[in-house]
């Protein structure tokens, strides 16, 4: 028996396609070969971010940098946000960060949720939690579309 593409399974391929160029989007930006991290698009308006920290992320105090905070859950809420929008990259125009445990070595999650918004500003957050599955930061923030088309970035492509 034959099976007949209705419209919704198209949706739901070009969605999947869009997701997987996204995380390939990712993975092609020159910033993150600096860290061991891998972004998984989970579905709708939800990504995830799974790295690794050790000591090169390490202020004085031997806890990891602020930064590490910022750019994964800006990373996350981010690709959160774009999987809503299939034709233009996102820019951050603002983000809010709450800390509330020292990052130490070892595995991490940053998780990523779209809020609001799907024209011209969207809002998202992050969840950052460290391997027992603990919050120790997150983090809201707004992303605005940008003249940048998808489709004219390198990274951005389907497998195959």
């Amino acid at each position: 028996m034959s099976q007949i593409a209705t419209p919704h399974d198209r949706a739901v391929e070009g969605a999947s396609l869009h997701w997987r160029a996204l995380e390939n989007l990712y993975a092609s930006a020159p910033i993150n070969h600096l860290f061991d991290s891998r972004l998984e698009i989970l579905g709708e308006g939800s990504a995830r971010i799974r790295f690794m920290v050790d000591e090169r992320h390490f202020h004085a105090a031997g806890a990891a940098h602020g930064t590490i905070y910022f750019k994964m859950l800006d990373d996350a809420a981010f690709y959160a946000a774009n999987t809503m929008v299939t034709d233009r990259f996102l820019l951050t125009t603002s983000f809010n960060l709450h800390f509330s445990r020292p990052i130490k070595q070892g595995p991490l999650v940053a998780e990523g949720r779209w809020i609001s918004g799907r024209r011209r500003v969207l809002v998202a957050e992050g969840r950052l939690l460290d391997q027992e599955g603990e919050e120790i930061g997150r983090g809201t923030g707004t992303f605005m579309r940008s003249r940048i088309a998808l489709s004219g970035l390198p990274g951005y492509s389907t497998p195959g």
